[in-house]
């Protein structure tokens, strides 16, 4: 790096193995961010059950900029910009709900849940004025795969498909925890903390920091819970580079894949009680599914630049400042017959446990993001070291590069789509 570090252009603070402190407290690389990488790449907005049903909303972010993402009449989703196209004012303030439509509070202009203006009152003055056809709320392109809703701003990128690419195999396979069942959300909860949006992005392909920052939570589960996470000394347990910024992690391989179970693993003598009240309903097969997918799939899988697939929830960070950042926790849970609600009750409580406000994990993960914050603000020409296992990398048969869950390859491929993102003008 170079000394006179505010000089250097923000693509040139990335390199193969460190970026520069600079990333996490320069304002001015901040509203680059926003419009280079937000605004111009598949940003995540919802999952489909949170508007399950026509009529159905959702309000959220693409980068800072409101959006309502809405379920029409006839099932289509769509992104809306969450602005009166009038005098600017927001439509919804609700997080989500079920609407007809969206009226303005300001003057009443209406629209419907495709975006199309409906109607403004006292019309007589608009008469050769203004036109309701070309007074549509701004749309976003919106496209699903696997239940999961994205939304850009930029009209001419990649299809989604194409950006998420071999990411698609393992969204299908965290798909497959709901034991035969679609997913659903079960909760969710917010909070900020004081640190930059990339400080979280890293995380959560940060398993060298777990055994770690999360003693407590080992600490206060059962034996065979503890001995499931740890994969610190396991060969088997690798974090593939997917492309684009994606990566994955698998802390848990032989649970990588739900279907893949030859029966010899015994169920966790904890969820006993759960076998015997779902045994009077299920058969033997069924119980065996949703019960072995109690804590999930055995991998983070880290989406750029706004969402990871965690193990049995979302992570969807929201950057705020170039020093703030939302975080929601979103817990999921199968969306099957009411024989699973004691499922969906025990995994509410197992993600309570670690990332609830009151759990053992958030808490702690959270005061490390915090500080990381504080400490960039010293010596800014001073990189933040990204080279954890650089020299152990390999492909896999696949053609991921690929090494040990502890090594920083997941930040690397991050990074690396972050650079490519700022170095385009």
């Amino acid at each position: 790096m170079n000394e006179n570090i505010m000089d250097v252009a923000p693509a040139d603070l990335v390199s193969g193995d460190r970026v520069a402190g600079r990333l996490y407290t320069d304002p001015a690389i901040f509203e680059l961010e926003m419009t280079r990488i937000f605004e111009r790449t598949w940003v995540w907005v919802a999952h489909e059950s949170e508007i399950a049903k026509p009529g159905s909303f959702k309000s959220t972010r693409v980068g800072r900029q409101p959006v309502i993402v809405t379920r029409d009449r006839r099932n289509a989703i769509h992104t809306l910009l969450n602005r009166c196209r009038h005098r600017g004012a927001s439509l919804c303030e609700k997080p989500q709900g079920q609407a007809n439509g969206f009226t303005c509070p300001y003057h009443a202009w209406s629209y419907s849940l495709d975006g199309k203006l409906r109607g403004i009152p006292y019309p007589d003055g608009y008469e050769g004025v203004a036109d309701k056809r070309d007074l549509s709320l701004k749309k976003l392109r919106t496209e699903s795969y696997g239940g999961m809703v994205f939304a850009t701003f930029g009209e001419n990128i990649e299809p989604l498909e194409d950006f998420l690419g071999d990411v698609r195999l393992w969204i299908d396979r965290f798909m497959k925890q709901g034991g035969g069942y679609p997913i659903k959300v079960l909760g969710k909860h917010r909070f900020r903390f004081k640190g930059n949006w990339k400080i979280q992005l890293e995380n959560t392909t940060d398993g060298y920091h777990f055994p770690i920052v999360h003693r407590s939570w080992m600490a206060s589960v059962d034996a065979e819970t503890a001995d499931m996470m740890s994969f610190m000394t396991d060969p088997e347990a690798i974090t593939h580079d997917l492309g684009h910024g994606h990566s994955v992690m698998q802390m848990v391989p032989e649970h990588s894949d739900l279907d893949d179970d030859d029966g010899s693993e015994p169920l966790q003598a904890r969820f006993a009680g759960l076998v015997d009240e779902l045994s009077k309903t299920l058969d033997a097969a069924q119980v065996r599914k949703v019960v072995r997918a109690m804590h999930g799939t055995g991998f983070n899988l880290n989406l750029f630049p706004n969402v990871s697939m965690s193990i049995a929830f979302f992570r969807v960070l929201r950057p705020i400042a170039v020093d703030e950042t939302e975080i929601e926790h979103i817990a999921l849970g199968p969306d099957g017959p009411p024989e699973l609600d004691p499922v969906n009750r025990e995994r509410l409580r197992i993600h309570e446990h670690f990332q609830g406000p009151f759990g053992f994990g958030t808490p702690d993960d959270a005061e490390g993001w915090d500080r990381v914050q504080r400490g960039a603000q010293g010596a800014p020409e001073m990189p933040i070291m990204v080279n954890r296992g650089l020299a152990r990398e390999k492909a896999s048969p696949e053609g991921w590069p690929t090494s040990h869950v502890t090594d920083e390859t997941g930040m690397r491929a991050a990074y690396q789509q972050w650079k490519r993102m700022m170095s385009d003008d």
